[in-house]
């Protein structure tokens, strides 16, 4: 992905060569993005202007080097960094700026003669005449893409010391509502992998390659009876899957191939894992017996497909409101869910006992719980709507 290029300032160019995704909202009224002063700061390996102009082409909005007659403007100051939903959210109230200890962070102008004024008096850190003020110490937003409900952040941007934006950024990446693994366990050596790729000029999809091939490994694995060899291998991919995700949004580098490259592998692996943990019993010396083994992959394979299928029908039925985020319980139910995570707990613990076997049981004991808690929180939500209540997330 390259630099913002020099053609004359009355003109808005992109700032990569192509936007991620595409946006149906866009118009020719959204605000041009126009980074403000500079600085020598570098985020994620990445110069601050760089850096803001990709996350604005991910929020949809078009660069400029400065503003453009006849066209509104997004105007950041680069002595400061923020989380991108402030992108989204100040995309939307013309006419706002939004502070921090009182100067000026972002502002979206309005186009007219008053426009260049608004811009000096923002360059030189004062808050532009008849803007309505947004202070980020008191704003709170719905991050409804990662299911949480947070204050965005909005930090002064040290040259010095980049790494508190860049902890705040990661952290701003993190679904709010996900499995224990991810949001405890390896939360904050996967901060240090990202930085690390994110400097060495990884691309997120060759992260999500190097997982691939990890995954795939992990199946052989098991499939041999190699468990502690194949969880190894699984376990260092699941942390690469959070990697990947981070550095896509820390960067700016997300794109639609990326997004189905990284989702569909997780959709589809988690069947083929237990299928081969479960072949690999014998080479272990633990087999099941045949009929046992049937219905033990019938309740794990089946069990995840049809928790798949609610959450899709769910979000179907209920405006994209994820089952996950609807009440409080459902986000604390979504943490040990028996999704891929959880059931990798669930085995190793019984591996520590030299009980693979075991293991195979509990997780499809733990499916049928998990499905069955779904499918009751299914009927609740159409019985809900049935008699006229709204369904909305928790987090709203």
């Amino acid at each position: 992905m390259g630099h913002v290029g020099k053609p004359p300032f009355s003109r808005p160019l992109p700032c990569l060569p192509k936007r991620p995704y595409s946006d149906p909202m866009k118009s020719d009224d959204d605000p041009l993005f126009v980074a403000v002063n500079d600085s020598s700061a570098r985020l994620f390996g990445m110069g601050a202007k760089e850096r803001s102009n990709r996350l604005a082409v991910n929020a949809g909005l078009d660069c400029a080097v400065t503003t453009t007659e006849g066209r509104a403007a997004l105007l950041a100051d680069m002595g400061f960094a923020w989380d991108p939903a402030w992108l989204k959210a100040l995309r939307g109230r013309p006419g706002t700026v939004l502070t921090l200890n009182g100067k000026p962070v972002m502002a979206h102008v309005s186009a007219g003669p008053g426009q260049a004024k608004a811009l000096a008096e923002f360059a030189s850190g004062k808050i532009p005449a008849g803007l309505d003020r947004l202070d980020a110490e008191t704003a709170q937003l719905n991050y409804a893409e990662l299911r949480k409900r947070d204050r965005p952040f909005v930090l002064p941007l040290d040259p010095a010391d980049p790494e508190p934006v860049e902890r705040a950024a990661y952290d701003a990446s993190y679904k709010g509502v996900t499995d224990v693994l991810t949001l405890y366990l390896w939360r904050k050596p996967a901060f240090y992998l990202t930085r690390w790729a994110a400097q060495a000029g990884l691309s997120p999809n060759a992260v999500t390659s190097v997982g691939a091939i990890l995954c795939v490994a992990a199946f052989f694995l098991f499939w041999n009876g190699d468990y502690w060899l194949g969880t190894l291998s699984g376990f260092i991919f699941m942390v690469l899957d959070t990697v990947d995700g981070k550095l896509a949004r820390c960067t700016g580098a997300s794109s639609k191939w990326g997004n189905v490259f990284d989702h569909g592998i997780d959709l589809i692996h988690p069947p083929f894992w237990w299928w081969a943990w479960a072949h690999g019993l014998a080479a272990y010396g633990r087999p099941l017996e045949p009929v046992m083994t049937t219905m033990v992959l019938w309740a794990i394979i089946g069990g995840y497909v049809l928790q798949r299928l609610i959450e899709g029908v769910f979000m179907r039925r209920f405006g994209g409101i994820h089952i996950h985020v609807w009440k409080p319980i459902d986000s604390r139910v979504r943490l040990i869910t028996a999704r891929r995570n959880p059931n990798m707990v669930i085995l190793v613990a019984a591996l520590i006992f030299a009980r693979p076997d075991v293991g195979l049981e509990l997780v499809a004991a733990w499916t049928i719980v998990s499905l069955i808690f779904h499918a009751v929180r299914m009927a609740q939500a159409q019985g809900d709507s049935a008699r006229g209540v709204p369904i909305t997330s928790w987090l709203s």
